[in-house]
């Protein structure tokens, strides 16, 4: 029986991750659940799966959420309740599956403390890697969870190092593929959001449609794998169904393919190497021309792919640089103060803009982040 807890349990990919334990009662036990503020699901889930320990984002929220629950359930609140979760003797496996920066030190305190760690959240990765991975003791104590890290994840899997050339993360090229330049800057965020295969969350789906949710698992998947820039591309495959597909140094590639479904690659993560099927009902695959057809990019129409190419290759702060300006350009054309083409844009002039030294620590990687927040939101006043 293997003792998890998910963070980041009320979103699409916790609530996956927890439909995989549903349908493993029998393997799994569900200890510690934590949430943003939605203390009412919460409460929920852990009625559900019995889980004693639970963690909000906030004190009241925590505080709320403690008079709905049984006396014998801890309630915790914020990073250090995360980071206190993370570290329990009594959990197994933690799965990162939050967005945003606030679980990074959790996610350190696991990886030091020997746990299985299953990790979903690119900030984590992008913004901090440089103290993240150092903290990895084996090959599988970091799982990568997205479906398409967890494809390269899986094909690397009895391979040498040296043998690798290149990996290609697959994209589905979003809603917008096909359409001219000229109509993109008509997009609203209703149009945005309407992601022809994935159901996710408004930031990662506006992300998905402008490519640049593409650039930074590029960048996620270089500190994850140690590879170089020019060992990772990306490459447009409509139907979704190859995930991921590593090229070796002897010509021979390997890619992993499966429904677009975040239960296969949750799946593997828990049961690794065993091979279960995510639950009772899942679907068997069913091959087509169109599941197999792969395309370049358009880096022209979709500019945020390259300007996060080139965070990649710069290095130092510009990864985190690209991440705390995307949040504030994604929420701005959300809120309509700025047109869907301008993403790009402004997150390139807030790179353009910084001029101070790399970080030399994740204090400082994280004060960077906040500096590219704050930049942008200037840029994107200035626009409104």
């Amino acid at each position: 029986m293997k003792r998890v807890a998910v963070i980041g349990a009320t979103g699409s990919v916790g609530s996956s991750v927890l439909d995989v334990c549903r349908h493993h009662r029998d393997r799994v036990e569900v200890v510690a659940l934590a949430a943003g503020e939605n203390g009412e699901k919460l409460a929920a889930l852990s009625a559900e799966f019995a889980a004693s320990k639970l963690c909000l984002a906030s004190r009241e929220a925590a505080a709320t959420l403690a008079g709905k629950l049984p006396s014998s359930a801890e309630t915790l609140f914020g990073a250090q309740g995360l980071k206190t979760l993370a570290e329990d003797p009594d959990i197994d496996h933690v799965v990162f599956a939050s967005s945003g920066t606030s679980a990074i030190e959790a996610l350190q305190a696991a990886l030091r403390a020997g746990k299985e760690v299953s990790l979903a959240n690119k900030e984590s990765i992008v913004v901090a890697g440089a103290w993240v991975m150092p903290l990895v003791r084996g090959r599988d104590q970091l799982r990568p969870l997205d479906s398409e890290h967890n494809a390269i994840w899986q094909c690397l899997q009895g391979e040498g190092g040296g043998n690798l050339r290149k990996i290609y993360l697959t994209a589905s090229g979003g809603p917008f593929r096909d359409w001219p330049a000229e109509d993109l800057k008509n997009v609203t965020p209703e149009m945005a959001l309407k992601h022809p295969v994935w159901s996710m969350g408004a930031k990662i789906t506006v992300d998905s449609a402008t490519l640049m949710n593409k650039g930074i698992e590029l960048i996620e998947a270089a500190f994850l794998f140690g590879l170089e820039p020019h060992q990772v591309e990306a490459l447009v495959s409509p139907g979704s169904f190859v995930h991921g597909l590593v090229e070796f140094e002897d010509g021979c590639v390997k890619m992993l393919a499966g429904e677009p479904d975040m239960r296969l690659p949750a799946a593997s993560c828990l049961f690794w190497p065993e091979r279960l099927s995510p639950s009772r009902d899942f679907p068997r695959p069913k091959l087509s021309p169109r599941d197999l057809s792969f395309g370049p990019a358009d880096e022209g129409r979709f500019p945020a792919l390259r300007t996060a190419k080139e965070a990649l290759a710069k290095g130092g702060a510009y990864p985190a640089l690209l991440v705390g300006a995307d949040e504030v350009a994604v929420d701005r054309f959300m809120k309509k103060d700025i047109p869907f083409t301008a993403i790009p844009q402004v997150v390139e002039e807030t790179m353009a803009a910084y001029s101070n030294a790399a970080p030399r620590s994740l204090g400082e990687a994280l004060e960077v982040l906040e500096w590219a927040r704050k930049y942008c939101a200037s840029i994107c006043d200035g626009m409104r």
